[in-house]
């Protein structure tokens, strides 16, 4: 009887936690975004070689391309919540292809995360230029020839050298399969760099991670 109790006691729990979690990914309730910045000859790569994607072009001449603006919880992230908004046009995700690398990464990131925002396609898309062109990308990084390996801590002192004002706690750069993967900002509603929640500041720790120059 006391293990049935208890079976009892802990589906009557999730029951109860259910309806929590789905009221959490609501549009538009959200603590701060996420600026996500790709280093697009990595992506390119470990999977856009593969696919064939425009990104890789050689007449593209990509280096840090917009990933994405993510709503953020302070400890986790909500993610394709229900709007009342209408989807993009083609004419819209299209637009963002000069930033983002392809107007497929923009559908996907409305669907994913834009509606999260509680703002309109439009205004989201307009939202994360916004945010991207307020970033200084270190131009040194445009500069190199070869591929390089190097410490992740010096990609990120170089955001921090290229925008005064930042602090470490508010960017994180990431890597993935021994390459520099991303730089992530925290940034408030209105776009002000914040300190990143705990689950964030996830700083990559090689002290050899490869770097490939621009095509």
């Amino acid at each position: 009887m006391r293990f049935l109790a208890l079976l009892a006691l802990l589906a009557l729990c999730l029951g109860l936690a259910a309806p929590v979690a789905a009221e959490n990914d609501r549009a538009g309730v959200f603590d701060y975004y996420v600026l996500a910045l790709s280093w697009s000859p990595t992506w390119c790569a470990l999977e856009g070689d593969a696919r064939g994607s425009p990104q890789c072009e050689s007449s593209r001449q990509l280096g840090w391309v917009l990933h994405g603006l993510w709503p953020q919880y302070h400890r986790g992230w909500p993610s394709n919540c229900r709007t009342t908004e209408p989807q993009p046009t083609r004419a819209m995700t299209a637009a963002m292809a000069d930033i983002m690398g392809t107007g497929g990464l923009a559908w996907y990131q409305w669907q994913k995360h834009g509606r999260c925002s509680g703002l309109s396609a439009r205004n989201y898309f307009a939202l994360a230029r916004r945010a991207y062109e307020a970033v200084n990308r270190p131009d040194i990084l445009r500069q190199l020839d070869r591929p390089v390996r190097l410490p992740a801590r010096v990609i990120e002192q170089a955001f921090l050298e290229a925008n005064p004002g930042w602090e470490p706690d508010m960017l994180t750069i990431t890597c993935k399969d021994g390459r520099i993967q991303e730089a992530r900002l925290c940034l408030s509603k209105t776009l002000t760099p914040v300190p990143c929640g705990r689950d964030v500041v996830r700083d990559c720790a090689m002290d050899d991670a490869l770097l490939d120059p621009i095509r």
